[in-house]
């Protein structure tokens, strides 16, 4: 009965749900409310949820391929769900967990992931322009030729990232960990390194910026 009702629009209220393994793919589910609910393996594909309240859901495993997620995701768990290609831009994802999630394609500009978990994570081309990174866990995750211009990563911890031909043209890193990354041929005009740690980071093609 639940199910029925989401699928039609009548239920738009579900916190705390228990929606394991469902089929919820290619529907409209904006400003929906699965706050703090049970989606393991969930499978949202093509769906709309833009405006969805979906704080400290556990999306462990879920399927949001191609899916509208400019939506309230603080403090979600999103360890091995596959992103590919979702439309995050804008989104919260303060505090959330996105260790092993696959986020090939992801589009990132402008969204909220301060104190996020991101270790390890391939996030290689995505585009991070503008994002609130403050404090996030990047550590060994592969940031390839992704675009951070203007992002802030104050605090943010770098170590062993993979920052090959990185756009963080006008970023501020200021307190950032970048022990141990990789900047090879990395675009740094006009960001903010103050207090930055650099000990053994391969900076080698890197354009620099002057600390401020």
């Amino acid at each position: 009965m639940t199910i029925e009702a989401i699928k039609s629009g009548e239920l738009k209220q579900i916190p705390g749900a228990d929606l394991e393994d469902e089929d919820l793919s290619q529907l409209d589910l904006s400003r929906i409310n699965f706050a703090g609910a049970k989606l393991v393996g969930t499978d949202f594909r093509e769906s709309k949820l833009e405006g969805a309240h979906l704080e400290g859901a556990n999306l462990m495993g879920a399927i949001l391929l191609q899916t509208d997620l400019r939506a309230n995701l603080m403090g979600a768990n999103l360890m091995q769900a596959d992103l590919t290609g979702a439309d995050l831009r804008g989104s919260n994802l303060r505090g959330a967990n996105l260790m092993g999630a696959r986020l090939t394609q992801v589009s990132l500009a402008g969204a909220f992931l301060s104190g996020a978990n991101l270790m390890s994570v391939n996030l290689q081309d995505v585009d991070l322009r503008g994002a609130d990174l403050r404090g996030v866990n990047f550590s060994r995750a592969n940031l390839k030729g992704a675009d951070l211009g203007g992002a802030d990563l104050q605090g943010a911890l770098l170590s062993e990232a993979n920052l090959e031909e990185v756009d963080l043209r006008g970023a501020n890193l200021a307190g950032a960990n970048l022990m141990g990354a990789n900047l090879l041929c990395a675009e740094l005009e006009g960001a903010n390194l103050n207090g930055a740690t650099l000990e053994k980071a391969c900076l080698l093609g890197t354009m620099m910026a002057e600390t401020v």
